[in-house]
């Protein structure tokens, strides 16, 4: 699969490549500037936003060696995702140089103009990987069938966890029930006292690289009937998503919830 993916999307993988890279650059640069915004290292953020879109770009490439005909398709995949996941980053890092967030920042008309840009960058990515989706219910595979609804149902709930999204920045804030920043988990910074829709977004972004890797786990370990274990996982992930999004509404941490 390695091989495959390098051979056939090799666009994808370096400019992953390239995410990892910043991510050391960033993860360095904590080393030697001290500047924090809302109590936390103005670097973090983009480390962190370097090693998801990383991961994102590396788990699309997988999903479209799989995805069988739709070249052209493909081909708008591959770069509009590439695209969007450098210009939402290099406004982070812009942001950060600036000393200012990036997200919910509205206080002036630059800042707010550039949170709007970022939005519609993720609006648009929301789009193109619900036309993934689209391919993924009626294309052909040759690939168990567990795997392929573990690869189906990670993508609708990838896009239930950007619909989130969307909702926390129509808040204007990811806090609910204190402001945003304060006390929060190691480097994740997810409050630890309030609401924080951070926690469903996190599940729901990731859903479609860990419910196709449990596919795999149930298709490796032969299990009878891995199909509908996989789809009662799917199930149980997504009350997951739900329940630590109704929590955070209510503002509750995610600890106190534990």
């Amino acid at each position: 699969m390695i091989n495959e993916v390098w051979l056939n999307q090799r666009a994808l993988i370096v400019s992953g490549l390239i995410f990892l890279l910043a991510t050391v650059v960033f993860a360095v640069m904590t080393q030697f500037d001290s500047t924090q915004i809302l109590g936390i290292n103005r670097w973090i953020k983009p480390i962190k936003f370097s090693i998801s879109s990383a991961m994102f770009l590396f788990t699309v490439a997988v999903y479209l060696i799989y995805l069988q005909g739709f070249e052209q398709s493909k081909n708008i995949i591959t770069w509009a995702t590439i695209f969007i996941m450098f210009a939402e980053v290099a406004l982070i890092v812009m942001q950060a140089t600036r000393g200012t967030t990036s997200h919910f920042n509205i206080s002036n008309a630059f800042d707010a103009l550039v949170f709007s840009v970022m939005g519609l960058l993720i609006l648009t990515n929301t789009f193109v990987i619900a036309y993934l989706t689209y391919l993924y219910f009626i294309s052909d595979f040759y690939l168990p069938n567990a795997v392929i609804w573990g690869m189906r149902l990670g993508l609708i709930v990838f896009l239930l966890g950007s619909i989130q999204g969307g909702y926390m920045s129509a808040q204007i804030g990811h806090a609910v029930g204190i402001a945003d920043g304060g006390s929060g988990l190691p480097f994740l910074s997810w409050s630890t006292v309030g609401g924080d829709l951070r926690v469903a977004h996190f599940l729901g972004l990731h859903a479609f690289q860990i419910i196709p890797l449990f596919a795999v786990l149930m298709t490796i370990l032969r299990v009878s009937y891995p199909a509908v274990i996989t789809c009662g996982f799917a199930i149980i992930y997504f009350f997951c998503f739900f329940t630590v999004f109704w929590q955070a509404l209510n503002g509750q941490s995610l600890l106190r919830g534990l």
